[in-house]
């Protein structure tokens, strides 16, 4: 079976090799056009003239007949260094790859990481109950935990998690560069918890003279944010440092804007939420090859919510977040450059705390209950890699890693009656892996891809994944096809194995088949992109939590426990478009996800994956100092709970940003939210945003 699959999924790639006989290359590959889906300013193709072998031949230059000005230069290809670990520009890439640009980030809402990740095709976000509440993301259908989620290049997915996912609520956008978000199985590249694809978040990086900014917003629900930076580069060394800060008064997480539950519960508390948070990168380039760099980043975030069940749903709980990470990286360059080796060291702290309130019969002190949960996960490590250029047969990178995990929760009762922290689990493991990828490049169109990885988390389990990618552009009609294939996998949490109540210290590692292929075209001297992509995910041995049955694998366990009992498929389409209508003054760009997610057990639709979900935006600047973008996000209806059940209804919601730069230093903008008064749910029975308004300035010397 497993050769089977990896015939499937390899067709396309080989599809794409085979192409690649029928033409030879003509152009620059380091001119490659490239094409992304929402670019901030779409690329024309580049057209190279052939210069004859011989130069001898070659006619003479003659001089322009006219005085008409050279047309600019062209602008340089993006970069991403996500999709194959190292530097590359994006239309050399097989694997599927969208990117957050800090622009786009800049115009979001700056307390909520996750509302510029909306952008991406394929990608679904549920916020229960707002800004600052528990955030989870999910990748072409995915679970939560089956994301990676990283910050330059360090993951932080959760030891102490449940599913082993990143909670976004605990990190705001203000240290931010951008984001690249890698799609599809990519455990061949970064091991555990990759299946659905790859979140890298990328922080600022200092270069030039310095730059100091300052951002400010007031607005709706009491929210003020306040973030500033100060990045630039003396001699060898650069540096970046940010720091910010978001106070809102918040909506009712649960039922807020519901009328149901707002007549039968109400009136409804706010459950309002603090962030501060800052980060440090550093960097000193010794020369001949020599680079060294660090940085460190913490963020902490107090935030209220309600228990949203029983009698009384609407209580005064609270959580703390804390995420704290510092990380160092050296890298050298040795025989002149064909072999660069480079050193990761990292350390990652993650502390939750949870004060869960419930009320019996009243809320009478002596019926309400007080619980803290804390949960505090550590990972640190190490990880080598190697970078050997082979000429004329690409590049071949190799590497392997070292990561140890802790998980330590506690609860603590506080009411009625007050009690002692009692630990539930106090473990950690040790995960070492081995990885390589070749790069191939096959004249000067066709790219691709063979990797693989070794994953051994010890005295758990041993798993090995591969991808293969192909990626293959024709620079004089700015096209590029591609492909990948690949497998993933997961290993069990810490929670899943070891929690004293519902621990299966016997669990296997999730597994996953998945390809996907498309093509990215550009049109009319780069005034349309569009991309489509389709792609198929297997999934198989997922951990569900299974309640105890006199049948069931929990027979003689309390409440349940964690089994491999499940298998998932999920399957869609992805488009991404921008069109110049009027190149300088109106500017639309669209992304497009349509999903099936089924769980093959049962044959019914996973919980909380829309069928279709479209982002439209209209970008128009009737000056060049001034910017209007109204946004418009529909979802089509889809089932919060798991057998189908907990329906969220169909939903359009439409946002409005503005802002006019009064000169090169000073900008002022203003931003409205579900301008039309939606009335939607994101998670069943939890509150959204009502009609909002938010305005502040923007200060750069």
């Amino acid at each position: 079976m497993g050769l089977l699959k990896f015939a499937a999924g390899s067709a396309a790639i080989v599809a794409l090799a085979c192409c690649h006989s029928a033409a030879r290359a003509q152009s620059n590959s380091d001119q490659l056009p490239p094409v992304v889906v929402n670019p901030n300013t779409p690329s024309k193709p580049v057209r190279q003239v052939r210069r004859d072998k011989d130069r001898r031949t070659a006619a003479p230059v003659r001089p322009a007949a006219n005085n008409t000005p050279a047309p600019p230069p062209p602008e340089p290809p993006e970069v991403v260094v996500t999709a194959d670990r190292e530097p590359e520009p994006i239309s050399r890439t097989g694997s599927s790859i969208s990117v957050v640009k800090g622009e786009t980030l800049a115009t979001s809402n700056p307390g909520s990481l996750v509302d510029a990740l909306r952008t991406v095709p394929g990608l679904d976000i549920s916020e229960s109950g707002g800004p600052g509440s528990t955030t989870n993301i999910r990748l072409r259908g995915a679970n939560t935990g089956q994301t990676l989620v990283m910050i330059d290049g360090i993951r932080i997915n959760d030891p102490t998690a449940a599913s082993g996912d990143f909670d976004f609520a605990m990190f705001a956008p203000s240290a931010i560069e951008r984001i690249e978000v890698l799609k599809g199985p990519q455990s061949a590249l970064y091991g555990s918890d990759a299946m659905g694809g790859v979140v890298n978040i990328i922080t600022k990086k200092g270069s030039g003279p310095a730059q100091f900014n300052v951002r400010t917003e007031a607005g709706s629900y009491g929210t003020v944010t306040t973030n500033g930076s100060v990045t630039g580069s003396q001699g060898p060394w650069s540096y970046a440092v940010t720091g910010g800060g978001q106070h809102s008064n918040g909506f009712s997480r649960f039922g807020y804007r519901i009328p149901l539950l707002e007549a039968k519960y109400g009136p409804l508390e706010n459950d309002g939420f603090d962030r501060v948070g800052g980060s440090a990168r550093f960097g000193y380039d010794a020369g001949e090859g020599v680079r060294l760099e660090a940085g460190t980043l913490a963020s902490f975030t107090r935030s209220a919510y309600d228990q949203s069940t029983g009698t009384f749903p609407d209580t005064p709980s609270s959580a703390n977040r804390l995420l704290q990470q510092v990380w160092a990286r050296g890298s050298v360059d040795t025989f002149g450059g064909l072999l660069t080796h480079s050193l990761n060291v990292f350390d990652t702290h993650i502390d939750r705390s949870f004060n869960d309130v419930t009320y019996g019969i009243n809320k009478l002190p002596i019926n309400t209950k007080s619980v803290i949960s804390d949960f505090i996960g550590n990972s640190t490590g190490a990880e080598y890699q190697g970078d050997l250029k082979l000429g004329p047969l690409g590049s071949l990178i190799v590497g392997s890693r070292t990561q140890h995990e802790t998980a330590n929760t506690y609860s603590t009762n506080v009411l009625p009656i007050a009690g002692p922290t009692i630990p539930l689990i106090g473990k950690a493991q040790d995960t070492n892996s081995v990885f390589s990828l070749w790069k191939l490049p096959l004249g000067e169109r066709l790219v691709v891809t063979l990797g693989g990885r070794v994953d051994d988390v010890v005295d758990v389990a041993r798993f090995e994944t591969w991808r293969a990618t192909a990626a293959y552009t024709i620079a004089e009609t700015g096209t590029k096809f591609h492909a990948s294939a690949g497998t993933g996998a997961k290993a069990p949490t810490l929670f899943q194995l070891y929690d004293t109540a519902n621990g299966t210290p016997t669990l296997k590692p999730e597994e996953s088949f998945g390809y996907d292929a498309g093509i990215d075209q550009s049109l009319f001297n780069g005034r349309v992109i569009a991309s489509v992509t389709g792609f198929s995910n297997d999934f198989s041995n997922l951990i569900n939590f299974v309640s105890a049955t006199p049948a069931s694998p929990c027979r003689g366990i309390q409440t349940g426990c964690y089994v491999n009992v499940a298998r998932a498929e999920t399957s869609g389409l992805e488009v991404g478009t921008t069109i110049n209508v009027l190149p300088g003054l109106v500017k639309f760009n669209a992304a497009y996800t349509y999903l099936h997610a089924i769980d093959l057990a049962t044959g019914l639709v996973l919980a909380r994956r829309p069928k279709n979900l479209a982002r439209f935006t209209v970008t128009i600047t009737p000056t060049d100092r001034w910017l209007i973008e109204p946004r418009i996000l529909t979802v089509s209806k889809r089932f919060s709970g798991a057998g189908q059940t907990s329906q969220v209804d169909a939903y359009t919601r439409v946002d409005l940003y503005t802002e006019y730069k009064i000169d090169k230093n000073w900008k002022v903008f203003a931003r409205g939210e579900n301008i039309l008064n939606e009335h939607y749910q994101e998670v069943f029975n939890f509150g959204t945003t009502g009609p909002a308004a938010y305005a502040g300035f923007n200060a750069t010397w």
